[in-house]
């Protein structure tokens, strides 16, 4: 949980996201959020692993997100790993939605923060990375970790 730009406070991020597949291209949407839903995301009592989304009906729909019961919550709590709507413009659905079906996107949640009070998800249109893919990510990301360490090196002396 941390503060970002500008009244953003993230609650939930899928890292494993970054590394299993290629990001093309990032939207912001909100979520439709029963009470204590919400007071439980406020808590950041959120789980973003293996979650997708998708357009049904016209609609989109985020699967497999994991929001635990409120503590305080009675008889009313909520089911933890329900389906919840996801709220963006028709336009941007339709558009979602072909992308999608034509090209072999996938539609994956990369963090869950609060914004202004409200709860949004960065949703992101990925592809699917290749084992040899993952293993240049990490040849790149050491490469520069050594560099920057022999730079580190050099102004200590």
């Amino acid at each position: 949980m941390s503060k970002d730009k500008a009244g953003t406070k993230t609650i939930a991020q899928n890292r494993k996201a970054r590394h299993d597949y290629h990001i093309e291209q990032v939207f912001e949407a909100g979520i439709a959020l029963t009470g204590t839903e919400i007071k439980s995301v406020r808590a950041s009592r959120v789980q973003l692993k293996d979650s997708f989304a998708r357009v049904q009906d016209g609609e989109l729909l985020l699967y497999n997100v994991h929001i635990s019961p409120y503590e305080q919550g009675n008889r009313y709590n909520h089911e933890p790993e329900r389906t919840r709507k996801l709220l963006m413009k028709r336009l941007e659905i339709l558009k979602l939605n072909g992308m999608i079906r034509e090209r072999g996107y996938s539609l994956v949640p990369l963090s869950i923060y609060l914004k202004g009070g409200w709860a949004k998800v960065e949703l992101a249109l990925v592809k699917g990375k290749k084992n040899y893919d993952k293993r240049e990510d990490l040849k790149k990301k050491d490469a520069a970790r050594e560099v920057e360490r022999a730079l580190r090196e050099r102004q200590k002396v």
